[in-house]
């Protein structure tokens, strides 16, 4: 499993949207779905 794979899983287990997430450290909704996608990891 790979960090995206682990992002997106405790996302969804915690019931929350790419932007609540992003909210949580500050990101953009964009710089989530980039994480899960594999796109960009910093």
């Amino acid at each position: 499993m790979n960090v995206g794979h682990t992002i997106q899983k405790i996302r969804k287990e915690q019931n929350l949207t790419q932007e609540a997430f992003g909210d949580i450290f500050h990101v953009t909704r964009q710089a989530v779905s980039n994480w899960e996608t594999g796109v960009s990891q910093t």
